[in-house]
């Protein structure tokens, strides 16, 4: 299916450029749940219009304001990649579906954890970060599932089911529910991944090692140009000029992917900013009336 505008990440920066494309009559896909960073701060105090609000207060506000809006479908199904296709983006889904946009708004904010050692250097050489994805490569093999979220638990479980043997390495809290027959490690700081051509062993920071010929990472966010290939980088944040455009012809970047400072008072105004930018873009896209140096302007 082609929407106008595809969003990844139902944040402030998300949200915002929901509701400002809505209102230019966009058709919209909106990827994503609740922003933990938001949802769990206990008070707010600089936020315009709210003296002191807790966060998940805030949170429910924001989604308020797009429930009536008809032209924005919502989406909790992960994106694995996104690709230029020219005049539109492919948008890979979790489950391989994929779906069509004109342009897309990156504003998945950042997971301040920090890679594993070689786990760049083995990405796609043992070390991959959907398990439903590639399980199948791993029939009857033994893999590592080292989970930080709730989605984990549920990789691993279908995981288990296919492969030889899953060890889940658990980052993510005591009171998880998973299928007798994988094993369990707790209490251990995965350090980094060892190998010659692809990885075959996970070393941590106590010195005990394991070895399997698969790993998945499931993590609540992914380095941007996992997301996006040939997406411009500094560091951990997306490159963007003052309309949130990035390197990539129609696609946007908002709230704290895009840099600091963190902050929700913009990362609302960034969302807003992509949005309205973006709606220009693909209204002279689909009257045949762009030009090529638009992006440049």
């Amino acid at each position: 299916m082609r929407y106008d505008m595809a969003i990844i990440g139902a944040g402030p920066a998300g949200l915002s450029a929901a509701l400002n494309a809505s209102v230019r009559n966009k058709n919209i896909i909106l990827f994503g749940v609740d922003s933990p960073s938001l949802t769990k701060t206990a008070w707010i105090d600089n936020y315009l219009g709210f003296t002191h609000i807790n966060g998940n207060e805030l949170n429910k506000n924001f989604k308020k304001s797009i429930e009536s809006r008809k032209n924005i479908e919502r989406s909790n199904k992960k994106i694995q990649q996104v690709y230029a296709m020219g005049d539109y983006f492919s948008l890979m889904l979790k489950d391989n579906d994929i779906i069509e946009a004109t342009s897309v708004i990156v504003a998945t904010g950042i997971d301040l954890k920090k890679d594993l050692e070689n786990e760049d250097e083995f990405f796609a050489k043992g070390v991959s970060y959907c398990a439903t994805c590639d399980a199948a490569l791993y029939k009857g093999k033994e893999v590592v599932v080292i989970g930080y979220n709730a989605e984990s638990v549920e990789e691993a479980n279908f995981t288990s089911e296919i492969v030889g043997k899953l060890t889940y390495v658990n980052m993510y809290k005591n009171d998880i529910d998973l299928n007798p027959s994988i094993e369990i490690i707790s209490g251990e700081e995965p350090l980094e991944f060892i190998g010659e051509d692809r990885a075959n062993t996970l070393r941590f920071s106590s010195g005990k090692e394991i070895s399997a010929d698969g790993f998945f990472i499931i993590r609540d966010s992914s380095k941007p140009e996992r997301l996006v290939p040939s997406i411009a980088v500094d560091k951990e944040h997306i490159i963007v000029d003052k309309n949130c455009r990035t390197n990539i012809r129609g696609l946007y970047a908002a709230g704290d992917i895009a840099g600091r400072p963190y902050q929700i008072n913009k990362a609302a105004g960034q969302g807003q900013i992509a949005s309205l930018d973006s709606a220009k873009y693909i209204t002279l896209i689909e009257n045949g009336k762009y030009e090529k140096d638009f992006w440049n302007k």
